[in-house]
């Protein structure tokens, strides 16, 4: 893993897209099927948005038909990092980038094998970089 990249909620404010940072940094969350990456199937890695660290290998993506893109595990185990999100009336479970702690959305235990789970994440929160350009 990468140096962790710490910076105020003013840097961050500066530095990126205000849709980037609503959600990234605020806990937003994009409308389900507006993002840039829901139908993607080009190879490549996923990156954050927020610091560049990679985060999720389109091999890991399918189609859950949820609205956001959709993979089965992290580029690594320690790319993201989880923690309780109880908020909205709901028990779910959030994932961080663990570069930048950006919120990226939320992990279920409904996905498809081998893990049985789905990353379940905002495409404003990723920027894939195509295969041969990593």
């Amino acid at each position: 893993m990468r140096e962790r990249l710490e910076l105020s909620d003013e840097e961050w404010r500066r530095r990126l897209p205000p849709e980037v940072y609503r959600v990234a940094r605020l806990g937003g969350t994009e409308r389900p099927f507006s993002g840039a990456y829901v139908h993607t199937k080009l190879p490549g890695t996923y990156h954050c948005a927020c610091c560049g660290a990679p985060l999720f290998a389109s091999d890991a993506k399918f189609d859950s038909g949820s609205g956001w893109p959709s993979f089965t595990r992290p580029v690594q185990p320690e790319a993201v990092w989880t923690r309780e999100d109880l908020s909205h009336g709901m028990r779910r479970t959030e994932v961080l980038c663990s570069r930048c702690d950006a919120h990226l959305g939320h992990v279920f235990p409904d996905g498809p094998p081998p893990t049985g789970l789905r990353y379940c994440i905002n495409s404003v929160c990723l920027r894939l970089r195509p295969a041969g350009e990593d």
